[in-house]
């Protein structure tokens, strides 16, 4: 899930995640020992075809504050070279329509020249400032990079009940909004990161399994052809799980890619473990709930007939960890979650590969012990083994959570092919 760095909103998560679990009849089982990863399944014979190229990455618009992570960032560590598109997080969803989020951050706030992309500070009187402003000086760096603007996430997912009570209506709003003639040259398309249609979230839908086709084809046809229609989606492979709470297959005609959230699989919302890696790429001995890895996922959309190609690999910029942990090995008890600069339970790579560097990896992907605390995250050589399994399934690309995450020369998004 895509959640702003901000204090309390993992705690109500925990608490609403139970008794989700709880309504949806998916307790957790009983964590393990050992750390056997098993391998992915083979794509079926023939059925292969050749892999995107696509590199989505997240900015936040949240970004501009605490963790000064500008759009100048963006270009300073080579990751704009790297990008084919990047996802603006996040548009709100409010009153059955599409609105902006912070307008300051995203369209007021002046930039200095060092801050600044083009290394010219904005003037008072300039009719656009902010992000946006700074994201069109790095499409004039970059022609071929394309701008998405991601609405939801986490926090205004609520918004979409009553979105898809007049889903036409809520289109022409995002229309409106997305192609508004003071930025009308930012943006490429529309991303829906609905936390999750018919399903429970931060709070939970009733709108039915149809509503997000029904949202999804209203889109296509208020943006037409020539725009990207994208949408974020569960990765909840279980049987009767947040997949099969919606129709994904049969939204998938009018979208032009999926982003599954294959991360944030486990964390420490499980105060008292059992410590799990929280992007796994396959299941392992002692897995905390079978099918919750991202093999499983992308079987589980496959095998609902959503072409390969239209599937793009998650991976997530940060780690999860607890602390109060003993055992080096996944499986082990916690107290909770561990220190985090901006929030327990969470860190960025570019923190993490320096006070807790890796000491192990399982199932496709990390795991670190340091003094009482573990960690699990992504690696430039973990990301390696994953981009061999989006090219050998054939996907569409990847994308991950997010830009300010990596390192200040990008080495994780360098490791993407």
């Amino acid at each position: 899930m895509h959640v702003p760095h901000l204090p309390g909103v993992r705690h109500l998560r925990t608490l609403l995640s139970a008794l989700c679990s709880v309504a949806l009849g998916a307790g957790l089982l009983a964590g393990a020992s050992t750390a056997t990863a098993a391998p992915a399944a083979p794509a079926a014979a023939g059925s292969q075809a050749a892999a995107g190229s696509k590199v989505v990455g997240y900015f936040t618009e949240w970004g501009t504050y605490d963790r000064k992570y500008y759009v100048k960032n963006i270009e300073t560590s080579g990751s704009a070279a790297e990008l084919t598109h990047i996802n603006y997080a996040f548009g709100n969803v409010t009153g059955g329509k599409c609105a902006m989020g912070d307008a300051y951050a995203a369209t007021d706030r002046a930039y200095t020249a060092a801050e600044s992309v083009d290394g010219v500070a904005d003037t008072w009187d300039q009719p656009l400032r902010g992000n946006f402003n700074q994201l069109l000086k790095l499409k004039e760096k970059h022609p071929d990079l394309k701008i998405i603007w991601s609405f939801g996430g986490w926090t205004w997912s609520g918004g979409f009940a009553e979105a898809a009570k007049d889903p036409a209506a809520f289109a022409r709003s995002c229309h409106d909004l997305v192609e508004n003639p003071r930025w009308a040259d930012v943006f490429d398309g529309i991303d829906i990161d609905w936390e999750y249609p018919n399903a429970c979230g931060l709070s939970c839908d009733t709108s039915g399994r149809d509503a997000f086709p029904k949202l999804m084809s209203a889109l296509r046809a208020e943006f037409g052809p020539d725009y990207l229609v994208t949408a974020a989606i569960t990765a909840d492979a279980t049987p009767g799980g947040k997949i099969d709470a919606a129709d994904y297959a049969g939204a998938a005609q009018y979208v032009d890619w999926y982003n599954p959230m294959t991360y944030d699989f486990f964390g420490a919302w499980d105060a008292a473990g059992p410590t799990a890696p929280h992007s796994p790429l396959t299941s392992y001995s002692g897995i905390p709930k079978a099918g919750y890895h991202t093999s499983a996922t992308i079987a589980k959309l496959r095998g609902l007939g959503i072409p390969a190609s239209k599937l793009l690999l998650g991976i997530g910029f940060y780690g999860r960890g607890w602390t109060g942990v003993t055992q080096s090995a996944p499986g082990g008890t916690a107290t909770g979650p561990a220190k985090g600069t901006y929030e327990n339970g969470i860190e960025d790579y570019k923190v993490l590969k320096s006070t807790c560097p890796a000491t192990g990896t399982v199932a496709g992907t990390a795991y670190a012990k340091c003094g009482n605390d573990w960690w699990s995250y992504d690696t430039p050589r973990t990301i390696a083994t994953k981009m061999a399994y989006k090219n050998q399934q054939g996907l569409g690309g990847t994308f991950f959570w997010e830009l300010s995450g990596d390192t200040a020369d990008g080495e994780l998004i360098r490791a993407i092919d």
